[in-house]
């Protein structure tokens, strides 16, 4: 750009010095003192001197717009960060070229705040009616297997993501990580709580799922059923994650209970389940009846050992 001011200078003062020879012949013309064609050159010669002065002022700013384009593609050389946070991957070296075509490429991933984590969960399509913002949920990780992380739904997504024929969505869930023992892209095993019931009378799920075979029915008198204690009110609850198999909240079910050592039919009305153990809300059922959970019909019909209910604790259903 200096020597595009240089030239600019040099053409005016062309301009100035061919003025004033055009100056000086005009009134030596009028007393006839030189030749029309002296006068008529110096004129020439101004007019070319003015054109030099437009063509000098118009590499000048060609050479500005230059120096600008210089400067803006010096700046894209500082690369700044828009936050302040952790760098958590670098995908270029230094010293290397990044060009950006279609789409501007990735150079490094940030981290805002590793204090405030969050967990996408894919939530299968049968469960995702049960989630609402606000429920908290509770999650595992491999490298802390016996500590449990607690978190907050905030968000559940409603694009659908389908693998393998299965649909699931997105439940974004908040984690406070204080201790930064999380890190980005673990693999979280998350559990919700979206039903607790406190002091219910409760019975094994394979209770639920029995049915007498045939020779139990023609012979009630010599077969003989397994059977599991029912927990009542002064013992009741237990339960852990996993999907229950028992039957819908609220529908009637039927069971097997001993009755003087007998099995007799009952029916129930259940309520929720936390895949092992199965509310009920109401039904001919008292705490420490025995239920029958299967029979063995081998020989002399001797019993099978019915898994004990486990004590205490909220009944709760999570997924």
């Amino acid at each position: 750009m200096l020597a595009a001011e240089g030239q600019l200078k040099q053409a005016e003062a062309n301009v100035l010095a061919a003025r004033r020879t055009y100056d000086r012949n005009k009134p030596l013309r009028a007393s006839n003192l030189i030749a029309q064609a002296d006068l008529d050159t110096s004129e020439t010669t101004l007019e070319a001197a003015k054109a030099a002065v437009v063509a000098a002022r118009g590499n000048l700013a060609q050479a500005r717009a230059q120096l600008t384009q210089s400067q803006v593609n010096l700046n894209y050389t500082k690369i700044l960060s828009p936050i302040d946070g952790t760098v958590i991957s670098r995908s270029v070296d230094v010293g290397q070229t990044v060009a950006a075509s279609l789409q501007a490429p990735t150079i490094f991933t940030l981290a805002g705040d590793l204090q405030k984590m969050q967990v996408d969960t894919s939530v299968a399509e049968a469960d995702v009616g049960k989630l609402a913002p606000g429920m908290e949920a509770t999650f595992l990780v491999d490298a802390f297997p016996d500590e449990r992380f607690r978190g907050t739904i905030r968000q559940i997504r409603n694009s659908p993501q389908t693998q393998q024929n299965v649909v699931t969505y997105d439940a974004v869930i908040d984690v406070k990580n204080p201790d930064l023992k999380l890190r980005p892209g673990m693999t979280a095993n998350v559990t919700v709580v979206y039903a607790d019931r406190q002091d219910v009378l409760r019975v094994p799920n394979a209770a639920l799922r029995f049915r007498p075979p045939p020779e139990m029915l023609a012979a009630l008198g010599r077969g003989t059923g397994g059977a599991a204690r029912v927990a009542g009110r002064d013992g009741a609850g237990g339960g852990t994650a996993g999907r229950g198999g028992a039957g819908s909240a609220g529908a009637a079910r039927s069971l097997w209970v001993l009755r003087d050592g007998r099995p007799a039919p009952a029916q129930v009305t259940i309520g929720v389940s936390d895949g092992t153990f199965t509310e009920v809300i109401s039904g001919p059922l008292e705490a420490g009846d025995a239920v029958v959970t299967g029979v063995e019909s081998a020989g002399g019909s001797t019993p099978r050992p019915a898994s004990p209910a486990a004590p205490g604790g909220p009944m709760r259903r999570p997924f």
